[in-house]
């Protein structure tokens, strides 16, 4: 059973464009890599031809993954969600209570994360301590270096 996830449309396009790409161009070139390869003799060996049937063990293992995460993917209504509180999608402005840095995070999918560009999973740890605050509440989350406290200062999408 696939684990669900849930997408922003551009997310859920990304991931099946991702998926296109493997099995309508990676994946033939791997067949061909195959088949020069066995045309140049003795397969056992051949060197080439071990690369090029594990480059295509890999290849079929990504698009496998993949599969498994679009038919577990859910795609989010924007216009459903709760505003009050940090939710999947939601804008977070918040304020580290030890050195009074201000930072602002969009709460995404895991497959959606990217650090720098402000979009941090609602599995890490920051997100999951986030994740169900509301405006003027304060997220104690537990990381490596021990408890650190925000201040949720503005929630928006």
């Amino acid at each position: 059973m696939s684990k669900v996830s849930y997408y922003t449309e551009e997310g859920l396009k990304k991931l099946r464009e991702e998926l296109r790409q493997l099995k309508d161009i990676e994946r033939p070139k791997a067949s061909q890599a195959i088949a020069e390869a066995r045309d140049k003799g003795d397969l056992s060996e051949n060197a080439e031809y071990d690369a090029a049937k594990e480059a295509q063990g890999m290849l079929e293992m990504r698009i496998s993954k993949l599969e498994g995460q679009l038919a577990g993917a859910r795609l989010i209504d924007e216009s459903q969600l709760d505003t009050s509180k940090a939710l999947v999608l939601s804008k977070v402005k918040i304020k580290n209570q030890t050195n009074g840095m201000e930072m602002v995070y969009t709460l995404v999918a895991d497959g959606e994360a990217d650090l720098a560009s402000g979009r941090i999973s609602v599995n890490s740890p920051i997100g999951k301590g986030l994740l169900g605050k509301s405006v003027g509440e304060v997220a104690e989350i537990q990381v490596p270096n021990g408890v650190m406290k925000f201040d949720i200062l503005e929630i928006s999408r």
